[in-house]
Order: C-alpha cells, then sequence, then structure tokens
C-alpha cells in the first residue's frame, strides 16, 4: 500500500527527534538559540550581511550553522548528533540522509517558531516538571546524580537540568503545534470508502494474526473500617498543613502511595484534557490556588489535593494518596467468586459477554461485554506482533471460546485483583478487507488526510517565515521548499 511515506517518516520524526535527542546520548549545548542581531555563537569565522530581512535578523554568525528558521537555528553538529542518537536508540541509519535528518529539523523548528508565534503556551512548572521525572529515573538506572553527570560529560546539575529545560520546552512546543494543525481534522465515512477503493488490490496491506479480547475482573472488597482508617489519617495531614503550616511535600513524600509523584513531594502539573481519573481532575480544578481539599475518593483511593499554582488553563498541585486495605477475607472472598463465575462460563449457565456486564469490577470493559479496547484505533481487535507482552503471554496459546485460568494481578498503586481472560474471535493474517477492517482503514484515510493538512500548513509557513540554508545542504532535494526556489 503506498501512502505518503516520505512525508509521513520525517514529519513524525518531528516529535521522533526530540525524543531521541532528549535520550542525551549526545551534547545538547547548541539545541536551540533564539537568534537575534547580538546572539554570539562560537566559534566565529565568516559574518555575513543578509539583505531585505527583518532587523532582528540582519547579521548571522555562519560557522557551523546548517540552517535558520524563524527565531531557531539548526547546527551543523545538530545532524551529527541525531544520528548518534538514533544509532543508540537502535535505529539503523544506513538508509537515511544527511538531508532528510535536515529536513526533519527544519519542520521541528517550523512548529515551534509558530507555536510561540501563535501563542501555544507552555508552562516553565510543566517542564520543570517532566525534567525532574527524567532526572529520577536517569539516576534509579546508574545509582547517583553524579554518575549521570559523568555520563553524560557534565560538569553541574543545573548546567544539565537547564539543557533538558531548552529541549523539553522547545520539544513539547512542537507536539503542541502538531496537534494543533490536526486536532480538527476529521473524515467522513464515503471519504473513507473513496481512500480504500483508489487503493489498488495488489497494492492493499496485509494485516496480521489478530485476536478479539475480553476479560472479567473482580477486586477484592475494602471494609468501610479501612476506607474511614485512611480518611481520618488524611483529615489529620490536612489539619496539621492549614492550621499548623506543616509541609504538603514533605508529607507527600513520607506517606503518599502514589509512586509516580510521591518522591517529588506529590507533584503534578494537569491540564483538563488529561486522562487522569474525573474526581481527582473536577476536585483539583474546584480549588483556589493555595486551597487543600477535603479527602475525597477516587478509582485509585483517598487523596487529598493543594493547589500550587494556576498556570493559564493549567495547574500545578500536589496530592497525597492512600490506598485502604483489604483484608485476608475479602482477598479470598474475590478469589471465591471468579472461581464460580468462571465455573458457571465454561458450563455455559451464562455467557462471558453477560457475566462480564453484570460482575466485572471494571466499568470500561463491563460496559463492553468485557472486550478491551485498542487504544491506537478504538477497534477492539489486537494484532499479536503488537499487542502489549504480557497480554500476550495470557491469550496466545487460548484457542477461540476458551477461558483463560484464573490470574492474579495489580494495579500501579499494588492493589490486587483477579481476572479471567478469553478470546472471542481470532481473525488469521489477510489482504486488507473494507468491512471486516473498516477501523483499521479509517485510521490509514484519517492519517493520509492529517498529512496533507499539515503538508499545507508547512508550505504556507514556510512561505512567510525567515528562511535561511547553508552550506552543503542547499543542494538538497527536500520534500517542502525550504531553499525558496
Amino acid at each position: 500500500m503506498r501512502l505518503k511515506t516520505n512525508n509521513l517518516k520525517f514529519i513524525t520524526k518531528g516529535i521522533a527527534i526530540g525524543t531521541l535527542l532528549i535520550g542525551f546520548h549526545s551534547s545538547v549545548k547548541a539545541q536551540e538559540v533564539i537568534v537575534t542581531d547580538s546572539t554570539a555563537i562560537q566559534p566565529v569565522t565568516e559574518v555575513v550581511e543578509v539583505k531585505q530581512e527583518p532587523a532582528e535578523f540582519q547579521r548571522y554568525k555562519v560557522d557551523g550553522i546548517a540552517a535558520v528558521v524563524g527565531a531557531y537555528v539548526v547546527l551543523d553538529s545538530d545532524i551529527d548528533l541525531m544520528y548518534k542518537d538514533l544509532k543508540s536508540q537502535g535505529v539503523s541509519t544506513e538508509d537515511i540522509t544527511d538531508c532528510q535528518l535536515a529536513g526533519s529539523l527544519l519542520e521541528n523548528k517550523l512548529y515551534a517558531h509558530h507555536a510561540i508565534q501563535d501563542s501555544i503556551l507552555v508552562s516553565d512548572a510543566e517542564v520543570r516538571n517532566y525534567v525532574d521525572q527524567q532526572i529520577t529515573q536517569m539516576v534509579g538506572q546508574v545509582g547517583s546524580m553524579q554518575k549521570v553527570l559523568n555520563f553524560y560529560k557534565r560538569d553541574s546539575e543545573d548546567d544539565f537540568r537547564n539543557e533538558l529545560f531548552e529541549l523539553n520546552k522547545q520539544q513539547e512546543l512542537s507536539k503542541r503545534m502538531q496537534q494543533n494543525i490536526i486536532e480538527k481534522v476529521e473524515i467522513t465515512p464515503e471519504e473513507i470508502r473513496s481512500y480504500f477503493d483508489k487503493i489498488p488490490v495488489e497494492d492493499r496491506p496485509f494485516f496480521g494474526d489478530e485476536v478479539e479480547v475480553a476479560q472479567i475482573i473482580i477486586k477484592p472488597e475494602v471494609p468501610e473500617t479501612e476506607k474511614q482508617k485512611v480518611i481520618d489519617r488524611l483529615n489529620q495531614f490536612r489539619e496539621d498543613i492549614v492550621d499548623n503550616g506543616a509541609s504538603f511535600g514533605t508529607k507527600a513524600v513520607l506517606y503518599s502511595q502514589d509512586p509516580g509523584s510521591s518522591s517529588d513531594g506529590g507533584r503534578m502539573v494537569i491540564t483538563r484534557k488529561d486522562g487522569l481519573d474525573k474526581d481527582f481532575k473536577d476536585t483539583a480544578f474546584s480549588l483556589q490556588e493555595g486551597e487543600v481539599s477535603e479527602p475525597f475518593a477516587s478509582q485509585f483511593g483517598y487523596h487529598i489535593i493543594k493547589v500550587e499554582k494556576v498556570i493559564g488553563q493549567n495547574l500545578e498541585i500536589r496530592h497525597i494518596l492512600l490506598i485502604p486495605d483489604v483484608t485476608n477475607a475479602t482477598i479470598e472472598s474475590a478469589r471465591a467468586e471468579i472461581d464460580s463465575l468462571r465455573a458457571k462460563i465454561i458450563n455455559k449457565e451464562i455467557t462471558f459477554g453477560a457475566a462480564a456486564k453484570q460482575f466485572s469490577d471494571e466499568e470500561q470493559t463491563a460496559a463492553n461485554n468485557g472486550k478491551l479496547i485498542n487504544p491506537t484505533n478504538g477497534d477492539t481487535r489486537f494484532e499479536l506482533t503488537k499487542i502489549d507482552p504480557e497480554l500476550y503471554e495470557q491469550v496466545v496459546n487460548l484457542k477461540e471460546g476458551d477461558v483463560s485460568l484464573v490470574l492474579r494481578d495489580q494495579e500501579r498503586t499494588g492493589k490486587i485483583f483477579y481476572k479471567i481472560i478469553t478470546v472471542n474471535k481470532r481473525y488469521k493474517e489477510h489482504k486488507a478487507d473494507f468491512v471486516q477492517d473498516y477501523m483499521k482503514i479509517k485510521e490509514l484515510a484519517l492519517r493520509d488526510k492529517q498529512l496533507e493538512a499539515i503538508g499545507k500548513w508547512q508550505n504556507e509557513k514556510i512561505a512567510n517565515t525567515y528562511i535561511k540554508i547553508n552550506g552543503k545542504f542547499r543542494n538538497c532535494t527536500f520534500d517542502r521548499d525550504w531553499l525558496k526556489k
């Protein structure tokens, strides 16, 4: 099948490149430089006058500068660094050229430049929060901050954090600009049919072996006495914070059971679009700056939240999560319940779907007869070669209609639960069929239309943005008219 592969490969790399550079297997000191008439870029061997351009772009010290896009520069060294980063990620660079990498960087800079022009905001607090998470992960991998600095050949933690901050901020600007371009792109059933019909039969894609999977989850019940214990404890925390000035962050480090934020004092930056628990998000956005919530429940446990700062449409918050304990009795009860359900399904006393809808403790799948939804395309089918490894192990040997043994699992917070899985249907590898593969074809058609929207946007912005290509890159054949010939 022939999609716009050239455009897709390097438009989508606008996101991927930032991620690779943030892999930090290279020097990042000059990844983003705001260029004005007084910007110093070393070393300098030549000064070139640029005529008939805006005053802020009148003079450039060009040694080592591959290109300028708006207020950003692309350095010759950036291309070399990208090669190193790609190789460090295990990506073959045999068929990747300097011109292709330069084109990808030009796109990234164009997105970031116009994100600023269009007042797309990325809060410093949000970026710092992400940098903190990156640093924490790195330290966890190698053992200490000094080992991280030694590995990346940095002299100080502050300098390293600043470099990560600039990289992440530019990357987030680029990503949000791309999202802004495509978020309103929609596709009709007629367009999907037309897209499919235009693909020659011999070029239609093959889809690998797929499965439709359903599950039933039974969670041990939490006794009311245990719920009240954590509510009372959270009320004590809140009283100490509000009345006695105790540190919310310190209490989060000491007591919060959220593994993702407790080490950072419970700090998070959230938006209304985040896929967070609804009750958690609703409570956070109901608070004023500096206010501490009353204890409240979410699907993960019980929380209190403090709003540290309101940043435009975003919130910088801290929260403490406490998870009520289950008892041996409730664990045994949950196991007995799911054993009984499995026996009834196998004995044909109830269908798997009906049992899921009536008894499963996972609301999202219960409403859909237990069927799992593929998050990449909204379909109920999962390609076996791309499925989560843990789920693959659970379903690979199941035939259609088989029910797995009872599986013990746990949430990210450590809460245990039991589940059983069935394979509703298996689909063998086959050439694309419009009816059978409608959701996949819709995804491909929508992606194609999004690429057209991005291409149109790029062409318009390239024509109206100051762009200067230097040296050997003037000989490149780009997908876009970066040279403005």
